[in-house]
Parts: structure tokens; C-alpha cells; sequence
């Protein structure tokens, strides 16, 4: 069964549909199927905010009793190992400020620019792809979930 997020508004439907695409490809490890979704996910605003949400809960579940050095190691060399194979334009260092961001603790230095979005849109589905594949919970229930943290906040803020 696919979602239709027709409950969205159409910027959200478009991250939505954009990063199930996209998160496909990369567990299929399709280049020809990746390069345009994660095309159509740069393109959409805020995409890196929700995707930022679902590495964040897919950390927290996947990682209950809280994330050491380690583990972040772990995490990083295990999606960099996944995707390298089949997207040699993979950047652990993009990876690495993904997971940063979604710990809340990336904060750039003087010399270090954020990556930009399009860089975010290849690499997140990448990350969010090899974090899936141990839940064993489909990408929609984080992507609801991600959606319903950013509605909370937007209405708290």
C-alpha cells in the first residue's frame, strides 16, 4: 500500500513523494532512478528539514539508549559503505553534517560552510535509506511523523 499524502499541503505532498523516490532508489541502489529524485527533492523547499526529522527519529529508534562517537562512526561508515558501490559521488562529510544536524550539535566553524540543499537531497536519501533497513518500519511512518514535529513547532513558534 503507498501513501497519498493528499492530506498535505502541495509543498509537503512534493517532499513526500520526492523522498519516497528517492529513498527507493537508493534501497534498490539505482543510480538511473536516483539522480532525478533526488533532482525533484532539491527542488523542494524545507525537504532538508523534514529529512533532517526522519534521520533524527530513525536515529533515536534505532539507537534508544542514546548515540556514542562510536556509534555515530558506525552509522556514517556503514552508509558511506552502503551507497559507495553504486553513487561514488558520496561525500562522508556531507553525510557526517546530516547526522550532526539531526543530533542538533553541527554548528559550521569559520572555514566550513553547510552543505547546500542539493547536496542535502543526495545524501540524506542515502543516510535515511541505510538506517531504514534496520527498523524494518516502512519510510512513511517516519515521514509523518517528521511532518507532524515540523507542524508542532511552526505552531509554537
Amino acid at each position: 500500500m503507498t501513501t497519498t499524502w493528499r492530506h498535505l499541503p502541495a509543498p509537503a505532498r512534493e517532499i513526500a513523494a520526492a523522498a519516497t523516490d528517492a529513498v527507493a532508489a537508493a534501497r534498490d541502489r539505482g543510480p538511473g532512478a536516483y539522480r532525478p529524485a533526488v533532482d525533484r527533492l532539491a527542488a523542494a523547499d524545507r525537504a532538508g528539514l523534514v529529512l533532517g526529522g526522519v534521520v533524527r527519529l530513525l536515529l533515536e529508534e534505532t539507537h534508544p539508549d542514546g548515540l556514542t562517537g562510536d556509534d555515530v562512526r558506525q552509522v556514517l561508515e556503514g552508509s558511506v559503505r552502503s551507497a559507495a558501490p553504486w553513487w561514488p559521488d558520496v561525500d562522508p562529510h556531507v553525510l557526517l553534517v546530516l547526522l550532526a544536524s539531526a543530533l542538533g550539535v553541527y554548528e559550521p566553524g569559520d572555514d566550513d560552510s553547510p552543505p547546500d540543499p542539493a547536496a542535502i537531497a543526495r545524501h540524506a536519501p542515502l543516510l535515511v535509506a541505510d538506517l531504514l533497513a534496520a527498523t524494518g518500519r516502512p519510510l512513511a511512518d517516519y515521514l509523518a511523523a517528521a511532518f507532524a514535529e515540523v507542524a508542532r513547532t511552526e505552531l509554537h513558534d
